[in-house]
């Protein structure tokens, strides 16, 4: 059976390489760990489609029993769930995010 919220987190996952589902939006967070996110896909310049999940309850929910993740944020590239806010800082700090989303051909802002 269908589940509606599921088929819009789908939809929206599928329409932009790089989605964070977070507390406020890229520009404005809301939260110290969608904090954290947001400023690190902007300094290795990842264009990001923010969705805040505070403007929509059935989102916030419902993104958590989309990936079996208990918590917000959550990053995915390419239609694939990469983690919260210590799987991405972990990634940064190696490294292999960069790696990861230049592998995946997400284009990067050369001046970042």
């Amino acid at each position: 059976m269908s589940n509606p919220v599921h088929d819009r987190i789908k939809s929206m996952i599928d329409a932009h390489d790089v989605v964070l589902f977070m507390k406020g939006t890229p520009s404005f967070p809301q939260c110290g760990f969608s904090a954290t996110v947001a400023k690190i896909l902007d300094h290795i310049g990842a264009e990001v489609h923010g969705v805040n999940v505070l403007a929509d309850p059935d989102i916030r929910n419902g993104i958590k029993d989309f990936t079996n993740w208990p918590t917000i944020p959550q990053l995915y590239v390419k239609g694939e769930f990469v983690g919260g806010c210590d799987i991405v800082r972990e990634m940064f700090e190696s490294g292999e995010l960069k790696t990861f989303l230049k592998d995946k051909g997400v284009e990067l802002d050369a001046a970042a």
